[in-house]
């Protein structure tokens, strides 16, 4: 059976979903920030035997599902096709890879992307060196934005000055940064989609001309230790096998493929 939830299933949900943050960040995110009674989120249940083992949830029209065993595919295939418009379907590549087949539209994208997460650093960090890497200040914004746009494979990325105050009005995000001896910017790596079990790593790059001295570890040896401390699970994406190599050093591991497919609205099928 699968109906739409409500609070008074909340329970069942992070019974479902809570030991698992890291591979649940944006379902944990969106229900903690905006709940069962928001007109642009739903979540919907399928249960076994009065038991909760599966969940779909709609953000606008981005729709995740998670499940720790098969689940009703066709069921949540039907609930996504309801909707006219250009929808989104993301998540464990083994939960999205049944759903493909039933969801008869114009592919717009599809890709698919490394998953990792971390629960501890595999190593103990020297605190007095870590130190040098510093809580981004609201009047380096800008300067922040700049490097991270200079960065080739951030070229394209989604940073602006607004997205930073943003994050930090929200507490969903916040960034560290090394500054070398003469005081450039150097290095930067930043949370996003903060929630209280957990947070995704994103935007750690180095200033071309100044990769391979460290100051790109020493933000995420900071970030991670802080972050970690507060009892969070991290993950990320990555598509470099080169810097997913970077990562596991410091102890995150693969959870797996992260798919993501976006479809065209009915009116254009």
């Amino acid at each position: 059976m699968i109906r739409k939830l409500n609070k008074e299933d909340h329970e069942s949900v992070m019974a479902l979903i809570g030991h698992k943050p890291a591979e649940n960040l944006f379902i944990i995110g969106d229900l903690e920030a905006y709940g069962y009674d928001s007109t642009f989120q739903e979540i919907w249940g399928q249960f076994q035997n009065m038991e909760l083992i599966a969940i779909l949830l709609r953000y606008e029209e981005n729709y995740i599902p998670f499940s720790e065993q098969q689940y009703d595919v066709k069921g949540f295939a039907e609930i996504i096709k309801r909707n006219p418009n250009r929808i989104e379907i993301s998540g464990l590549k083994h939960l999205i890879e049944p759903l493909q087949g039933l969801i008869n539209r114009d592919l717009r994208k599809h890709s698919e992307t490394y998953y990792a997460k971390c629960m501890g650093l595999s190593y103990e960090v020297d605190e007095e060196r870590i130190h040098q890497a510093n809580y981004l200040q609201p009047s380096e914004y800008h300067e922040n934005v700049k490097l991270l746009r200079s960065i080739p494979e951030f070229s394209k990325g989604n940073f602006s000055v607004e997205e930073r105050e943003r994050a930090e009005k929200y507490k969903t995000g916040r960034t560290y940064i090394v500054r070398n001896e003469q005081g450039t910017m150097v290095a930067s790596a930043s949370t996003t989609a903060e929630n209280s079990q957990s947070a995704m790593i994103v935007g750690v790059g180095t200033r071309p001309g100044f990769e391979r001295r460290g100051y790109a570890t020493l933000c995420m040896e900071k970030l991670c230790s802080e972050l970690l401390a507060e009892g969070k699970s991290l993950c990320l994406f990555y598509n470099n096998p080169a810097a997913g190599k970077i990562y596991k050093r410091l102890g995150f591991t693969d959870i797996g493929l992260w798919t993501m497919i976006r479809y065209e609205s009915l009116l254009s099928s």
